[in-house]
């Protein structure tokens, strides 16, 4: 089974790729899911969370609020070095697992979104890396366009590691400039070149 990792800064449009390559076959983890569910109350991950920040970010129903968590993060290097050395083996651990679950599926190409793939050193995990990229004013329209303020959209974006860090990785860069069924077409001629490519 090869796996792709694929990547890209908010509003790149990386989701729409994910779909795209869904569509043609290949087996999907997204990393943010899987973290979203190693937050989940009563999982060694949500303990360790609370335990390393305190009671006060969870809400009433004892879930982890993640924008109090991200107040604590965010404003501390420290903590945000913290959190990752919580979270990554375990988020690796269970994306080690599912790998595994769709290879003895038999899916020939699987596909794992994280946006922090490069940073958290997952490379060893896949056999090749795919970077979507959009020029700044597409991304800020793209993520008006989902309700994000852009204020809010520069401060998200700020926070991200800059695509130029990550062309060095990439296997694919995959430039998100035009409309939708043009980013398909992309999405499929590397499908097909992938196929080629294992006949070969």
């Amino acid at each position: 089974m090869k796996v792709i990792g694929l990547t890209g800064n908010i509003g790149s449009g990386k989701s729409s790729v994910a779909r795209f390559l869904q569509n043609l076959g290949a087996g999907f983890i997204d990393a943010d899911k899987v973290t979203h569910e190693i937050y989940n109350p009563g999982t060694a991950g949500w303990q360790a969370v609370v335990d390393a920040f305190g009671r006060d970010i969870l809400d009433a129903k004892e879930e982890i609020d993640r924008n109090k968590l991200a107040q604590k993060v965010f404003s501390s290097p420290e903590n945000h070095e913290k959190l990752n050395r919580i979270l990554h083996p375990l988020i690796r651990k269970e994306v080690e697992a599912r790998l595994e679950q769709l290879r003895r599926q038999g899916k020939g190409v699987a596909v794992l979104e994280a946006i922090l793939l490069v940073e958290a050193g997952w490379m060893d995990m896949v056999d090749e890396l795919w970077l979507v990229v959009a020029p700044k004013d597409l991304t800020l329209r793209r993520l008006e366009g989902r309700g994000v303020s852009e204020s809010e959209a520069l401060a998200r974006l700020a926070k991200q590691p800059p695509p130029e860090k990550k062309m060095g990785y990439a296997s694919q860069v995959i430039n998100n400039e035009g409309n939708l069924e043009d980013l398909r077409k992309k999405v499929e001629n590397l499908w097909q070149a992938l196929h080629n490519e294992k006949k070969g």
